[in-house]
């Protein structure tokens, strides 16, 4: 299987499955000297991990991470860092009744067309629980990025919207974000969600979600101009989240109802001689580069496929038949895919930033 390692000077590769015995990742090409022990790292994986509220799936993982490579005596050495997480909260059997057939809307059948076999427990390689390993490497990355010069580079993620109900954006306050289950930074919505999505949950159902993630602090100059552009690298990390099916930077979609008056991000002089925009509708980048003000990427995240209502489908042999999700899923995936997206943004800013170090810039 090729496609499980990501980036070029910071580049980390992912292993593992949903009920194997566990998961981890090496991050290559981190910096010497870094402090990085397992608490700090620890302390993103608790956002992530399920089992927390009634909210998320009810799987109980500590995702204790171990450094099993590359630092010594609390800081890195400059060699591969190995992160492992082993999976102590496997219930296999919730699949025994739909090994044979394919779930609507899950990777089991695209697997099966290309593999051949695949590992039907919660499935494999394909579940979301690969994204525990995401959470560890963008840690190792938030390291890098404290050596910015002039920094700090603060990232941050937020979710804006639950099926159809958004935030209402002039209540927000990013304190809000470590209140409530939800990761939003609107209270009076936060509530209005906790029961909508307790009439989803009982229901056996599932609603997705969309993810907001800013990055303050970068300055102007990182992003290659063409293939390598800062925002379609961007967007190639939150695509490659699991159960992502939408991404956009800045105004996005939104800037197609926009003139050019309008989604022009005009400029003033500022008094450091750099300029002042006067609006982001850009997101942060202009021609694939970084322009210093806050980059702004959402992702939208599908509903869970694994719901208690009967789907339509086919087994191994071609047969119709109708396939059932029991087990413990999240019914709205979108909760737990916040501090993903912030590690997919960390671990993309900080290669850009060690690309621009090695140019001299």
């Amino acid at each position: 299987m090729a496609g499980n390692s990501f980036g070029t000077l910071f580049r980390f590769t992912t292993f593992g499955e949903s009920h194997g015995p566990a998961i981890g990742c090496i991050v290559d090409g981190v910096p010497s000297r870094l402090a990085l022990d397992e608490a700090f790292i620890q302390g993103f994986l608790d956002k992530r991990k399920p089992g927390q509220n009634k909210y998320v799936t009810q799987r109980r993982e500590p995702d204790r991470v171990q450094i099993k490579s590359g630092t010594f005596e609390g800081r890195t050495t400059g060699t591969p860092v190995m992160l492992f997480i082993e999976n102590e909260d496997q219930r296999s059997k919730d699949y025994g009744d739909i090994k044979d057939k394919f779930r609507p809307g899950h990777a089991d059948y695209t697997y099966q067309a290309k593999y051949g076999i695949r590992d039907y427990r919660g499935g494999g390689r394909s579940s979301a629980r690969e994204t525990a390993s995401r959470v560890a490497a963008g840690a190792v990355a938030r390291r890098v990025l404290e050596t910015v010069p002039g920094g700090p580079v603060t990232i941050r993620a937020a979710m804006v919207q639950m099926g159809p109900h958004k935030i209402d954006r002039s209540r927000w306050d990013w304190a809000e974000v470590d209140r409530n289950p939800f990761f939003c930074p609107d209270a009076d919505t936060a509530a209005a969600w906790a029961d909508y999505l307790d009439v989803v949950r009982k229901a056996g159902s599932s609603v997705g979600a969309v993810i907001e993630v800013v990055a303050s602090g970068v300055p102007a100059g990182w992003g290659e101009p063409l293939y390598d552009k800062l925002d379609s690298d961007l967007a190639c990390a939150m695509m490659s989240i699991n159960a992502v099916k939408g991404v956009e930077i800045g105004a996005g979609f939104d800037a197609a109802c926009l003139t050019g008056e309008e989604n022009a991000d005009q400029m003033r002089a500022g008094p450091d001689g750099k300029p002042v925009f006067l609006s982001n509708n850009a997101g942060g980048i202009l021609g694939g580069i970084s322009t210093g003000q806050d980059i702004i990427v959402r992702f939208a995240v599908k509903p869970t496929s694994s719901i208690l209502t009967p789907r339509q489908t086919v087994d191994l042999e071609g047969q119709e038949t109708e396939v059932l999700t029991r087990g413990r899923h999240d019914p709205c995936v979108g909760i737990r895919a916040v501090p993903v997206g912030e590690a997919m943004m960390a671990v993309v800013l900080a290669d850009h930033f060690l690309r621009a170090r090695a140019l001299g810039q």
